[in-house]
């Protein structure tokens, strides 16, 4: 399916481009346990990710004091970046969608819960800085499902909501681009469940992003 005007596709980065949920998950539960705190479940610690990471931890650990959550946030940061992760990789087939779009004319640009730091030692390591045209991080902005990050997005390139495809694994992703009626397409490998996708009404689900340029026609 092509979409008319189309000019950018904005993607979300953990559990659309980068396989990098479980990596997520394991790091909320061990921080967690580093604090002597019961984790939450691997389905409690999946259903945040895609928010800002104070937003994440206070909704995966409801309920704790702000001195806690201050540690709690800190104990993530240390157990997420350690030198031992294995924090994942890109998808099977993202970087050759990466390069399809920039054949095809089109650029690409990331929008994420991640903070800087994190996003630009993942792109990094994964080559791919030269890739996007702009990146925005929650710590740049407000959170997911808050548009801002998008908005911003839009401003620096200059373009309409309606010439941009926002492509992510979360309603968060989702509710984000529906808030400026931006086409949004949904990847089905990475946090959240397709039932909970389909709610937020997007244009498609597809099983794994690599799948995104034969939707496009591209």
């Amino acid at each position: 399916m092509k979409l008319e005007q189309l000019q950018l596709v904005i993607f979300d980065w953990d559990g659309t481009l980068m396989d990098s949920t479980g990596h997520i998950v394991a790091s909320i539960q061990a921080a967690a346990q580093d604090l002597g705190l019961s984790p939450p479940s691997e389905a409690k610690a999946r259903s945040v990710i895609g928010l800002s990471l104070d937003r994440a931890l206070s909704t995966a650990m409801p309920g704790l004091s702000p001195e806690t959550a201050r540690a709690f946030a800190l104990a993530y940061r240390e157990r997420y970046l350690a030198e031992d992760r294995d924090e994942g990789a890109l998808y099977p087939g993202a970087g050759a969608l990466l390069d399809q779009l920039d054949a095809a004319g089109l650029w690409s640009a990331v929008a994420t819960g991640k903070g800087r730091v994190g996003l630009d030692r993942a792109m990094r390591e994964m080559g791919v800085e030269a890739r996007f045209v702009v990146t925005r991080c929650a710590d740049e902005s407000r959170s997911k499902p808050h548009p801002q990050m998008l908005e911003d997005i839009l401003t620096f390139t200059g373009l309409e909501a309606t010439q941009a495809l926002m492509v992510g694994d979360t309603s968060y992703d989702l509710d984000m681009a529906r808030a400026l009626n931006m086409p949004a397409v949904a990847v089905c490998e990475g946090a959240h469940e397709p039932k909970r996708l389909r709610e937020s009404r997007p244009m498609a689900l597809l099983d794994h992003v690599g799948q995104l340029a034969d939707w496009l026609g591209i």
